[in-house]
């Protein structure tokens, strides 16, 4: 579900920029509307950058020194751009990256650009150079490429365990928090599932893997999954698909309840 860098700025003399501080009061905030809607996925970014404090600029500091980074960042690539062709991404051969992420994006009824719309509720004064707004929009938009890659799915304990996955990648404080939360809420329903067993598989398999805000994703849709894993240094996801059946009959079962007492209410 969320700049600083003294570098690419339009000016002769850039300013030197405070370092992003954390901003608890606004994270609890958006906890308290989270808690109210938990559909409400803009609250989860707003989480995100509440608590995120200066790991997006140290990413983009890191991401500029690679040689793929440059080169993203030379070319002006959009991600979401691409993400965005169905058409291409439809043709593409079966078992490719990028056939497996159309087919993953029209099974959940998802667009690229639906994080988009979601992000753009978070509120910031952007100081950001543009080689800073295209990275973390490359990094937002790249969420969906990671369940597929990572082999996680959109269910809950897909996102929480996606999550801790992410929260190796980046070091960022608020996805930490959400993981850390949303795994104690599980394991307080549902004590029969090993849910740390899950986070904590998780976090090593993102740990262990490639750096993966640099990868090179626009050449990578066109290969098999399987050699991307290879390449990227995927982990099988094991204890995440032992224990996924057991979390999404209790997610149906929730949801089945809740909407029958809504039945009742509107009766």
């Amino acid at each position: 579900m969320t700049t600083a860098s003294p570098t690419e700025f339009r000016s002769a003399s850039p300013a030197k920029r405070a370092r992003k501080r954390i901003q608890p009061l606004k994270a609890i905030r958006a906890i308290r509307a989270l808690i109210a809607d938990k559909e409400d996925t803009s609250q989860v970014f707003k989480i995100i950058d509440a608590l995120s404090g200066d790991s997006v600029g140290r990413g983009f500091r890191r991401f500029a020194q690679t040689e793929t980074g440059r080169r993203i960042l030379a070319e002006k690539r959009s991600l979401v751009t691409m993400l965005s062709d169905q058409a291409r991404l439809a043709a593409l051969p079966e078992g490719t990256l990028g056939r497996t992420y159309y087919e993953f994006m029209a099974e959940e009824n998802l667009t690229a650009d639906g994080l988009v719309e979601a992000s753009e509720a978070v509120e910031r004064m952007d100081l950001r150079s543009d080689d800073e707004l295209l990275f973390g929009a490359r990094l937002r938009d790249q969420h969906d490429l990671w369940h597929v890659t990572a082999g996680y799915g959109r269910d809950g304990l897909g996102e929480l365990a996606l999550l801790a996955f992410t929260y190796a990648q980046t070091r960022n404080r608020g996805i930490g928090f959400i993981v850390l939360v949303g795994a104690r809420v599980t394991a307080k329903s549902l004590p029969e599932v090993k849910i740390w067993r899950v986070i904590r598989e998780a976090y090593r398999n993102g740990k262990k893997a490639a750096w993966l805000p640099a990868a090179d994703w626009e050449t990578l849709l066109e290969k098999p999954l399987a050699q991307v894993r290879a390449e990227l240094g995927i982990a099988a996801p094991d204890a995440y698909v032992e224990a996924e059946p057991y979390t999404t009959a209790a997610e149906q079962a929730f949801k089945a309840m809740r909407a029958e007492q809504q039945q009742k209410q509107a009766a």
